[in-house]
């Protein structure tokens, strides 16, 4: 309103002082005012949830994995684990590991479910965990990487209350504002290296990854193990015991199972990308009955061309070899062996006195691939 007023005084006191041109001018002003606020009249203004719709952002499901609009280009760019089909049944099969030696380890009943898999930024993923937790940062040693594992408060406080033998029936205390004390932090450690070891024995199978407990973090910018813009994997697992339990999330940057990307493409255990053993047994017996040109080599020599294009009937060329010199036999231009040339019979023979070159046997299977 003040900035209004002013323009106002400013334009009268240029009218005074400029008479009637001044006045035109202002006409003008005044036209081009009333024309915009028609314009703006005109305008259609978006709602809430309009626009909701075109950044992507649906507030009735948080949990949805489909994207759309400004947000699904954002996210554009990170991985799905769809394309990994393999994690899919080494998870299932740690949940099921898990649920044996969870329920070894608190001596209680315990029901390990997998929530779901998904593929998020490693900063967004730091940002959305819920404090106090406790994050475990593991390393895998045969991958030369790192990954995270995250207990948070509700099963901290379950486990603590199961080991340290609390009543069944009753919900674990939660004592907020403090740090976690040592015994809770050494009891926690102890239930995720039963986790990480599950996890090595879910990954045997594949491949052999031996998971080692790096160190324990309540804060998590002390547990950065990538850059915020890496993508990662997120796996959510429940961990139920009766009316107690809560949440472990361990997520995998993916630079972290590059090593063995190639396996976890396969779509079933064992499988072989580009490769059939019955075409190499059929191949193979193939190769035994072709026919293949060998031919004997007794000397080489290197001539002008001048001197080859006036040879005549009758000239003779010398060659550099005697009866006992040893013939070179090739399959085209690569070299096999070398022998002795004799007689058999009414033929001309030759008697192999080496055995196959290795250098010939790459090349063969070089051609031959």
């Amino acid at each position: 309103m003040a900035d209004e007023t002013e323009d106002q005084a400013a334009l009268a006191q240029w009218a005074a002082t400029n008479g009637d041109g001044a006045a035109a001018v202002g006409g003008e002003w005044g036209a081009g005012e009333s024309e915009g606020d028609g314009l703006i009249g005109s305008e259609r203004i978006l709602n809430q949830d309009e626009i909701d719709s075109l950044l992507g952002f649906d507030l009735s499901d948080d949990d949805s994995n489909e994207r759309t609009g400004i947000r699904a280009i954002i996210n554009s760019a990170l991985v799905s684990y769809e394309r990994l089909p393999m994690l899919e049944i080494v998870f299932d099969r740690l949940v099921r590991l898990m649920t044996t030696s969870l329920r070894n380890f608190t001596s209680d009943n315990v029901e390990v479910s997998l929530d779901n898999i998904s593929s998020i930024r490693f900063g967004d993923y730091l940002n959305s965990i819920p404090l106090p937790a406790i994050l475990s940062v593991f390393r895998a040693e045969e991958l030369d990487n790192y990954g995270l594992l995250t207990v948070d408060s509700n099963l901290i406080y379950s486990i603590v209350d199961v080991l340290l033998g609390g009543r069944r029936g009753t919900a674990a205390m939660r004592i907020e504002g403090r740090p976690y004390t040592t015994i809770e932090r050494v009891l926690v450690q102890r239930m995720v290296e039963v986790v990480l070891a599950d996890a090595k024995a879910a990954f045997e199978p594949l491949t052999p990854v031996n998971f080692v407990l790096d160190r324990l973090e309540t804060n998590p910018r002390f547990a950065a193990i990538a850059r915020p813009a890496n993508a990662a994997i997120l796996v959510k697992l429940r961990i139920d015991m009766e009316d107690r339990g809560g949440r472990i999330e361990l997520l995998l940057p993916y630079a972290t199972l590059e090593p063995i990307r190639k396996m976890l493409l396969q779509q079933f255990m064992g499988e072989k990308f580009g490769r059939d053993n019955i075409w190499e047994s059929h191949l193979a017996t193939e190769l035994w009955t072709t026919q293949m040109e060998v031919r004997a080599v007794l000397d080489e020599q290197q001539t002008p061309l001048s001197k080859v294009l006036n040879l005549k009937v009758g000239d003779t060329l010398m060659l550099n070899a005697t009866a006992d010199s040893l013939v070179e036999l090739r399959a085209g231009q690569i070299p096999l062996t070398r022998g002795r040339m004799g007689r058999r019979n009414h033929h001309i023979a030759i008697r192999c006195e080496a055995p196959l070159d290795p250098a010939a046997k790459q090349a063969v299977q070089k051609r031959l691939k």
